[in-house]
């Protein structure tokens, strides 16, 4: 996000776009996190009730009806990286104070050995001091139309094939999980391709929906 822009980023992600995208069906939780390091990012995550939710009418029509001061945002975004996900696997529903993520691709015929390394990591890691859940994810891009939002962006967002996300409320622990069984070296030992992508970052704002009595 633009340096200058990012306060007025924060404004309208937490009091605009946030409480909008969770009125709509489907939407169960959204959450941002920034770099903490030395990056300028953001994550973003959006929990779905189902896949499908990406492809509703609802959704569909909010993202080709963008409300002005989405209008104003959405140009400021720089690098999006936008992967719509299906859950592979994952366990621990907690939202902590950090989080880290990673990006990779299993390497060619690995596919089923990673996922097996990666799916017993997820049953394990939510138990550990200062963890609390992990989760691993798959980019499935919904066969649409490019949308009113993604126009404005201007260039195409890139994609992840595969996520890994670490949600934990020790910053420490999860750094020793990047330098360790997360690392680079380790995924491609356990069948991955050269080159996962690791960032770390720090929860800035989470918001459910609400729930209907």
């Amino acid at each position: 996000m633009d340096a200058d822009v990012r306060d007025e980023f924060e404004h309208w992600h937490s009091h605009e776009h946030f409480p909008e995208r969770l009125a709509l069906p489907g939407f169960r939780r959204a959450s941002r996190w920034a770099d903490a390091g030395d990056g300028q990012g953001f994550f973003v995550l959006y929990e779905l009730a189902t896949y499908e939710v990406l492809v509703s009418p609802e959704y569909l029509a909010r993202l080709n009806a963008p409300s002005e001061w989405s209008r104003k945002m959405m140009p400021h975004h720089r690098n999006m990286v936008r992967s719509q996900c299906r859950v592979l696997e994952s366990r621990g529903s907690a939202v902590a104070g950090h989080a880290i993520t990673v990006r990779f691709s299993p390497a060619a015929g690995e596919q089923e050995r990673l996922r097996s390394h990666l799916r017993a990591l997820v049953q394990e890691l939510p138990a550990r001091p200062g963890l609390a859940g992990a989760h691993l994810l798959q980019t499935e891009t919904p066969a649409i139309a490019p949308t009113t939002e993604q126009r404005i962006r201007g260039l195409a967002d890139r994609a992840a094939d595969w996520v890994f996300i670490v949600i934990g409320y020790d910053a420490q622990a999860l750094r020793r999980l990047a330098e360790a069984a997360l690392s680079a070296a380790a995924l491609q030992s356990a069948g991955a391709a050269a080159g996962a992508t690791s960032a770390t970052y720090a929860l800035r704002f989470s918001l459910a929906a609400a729930v209907s009595r």
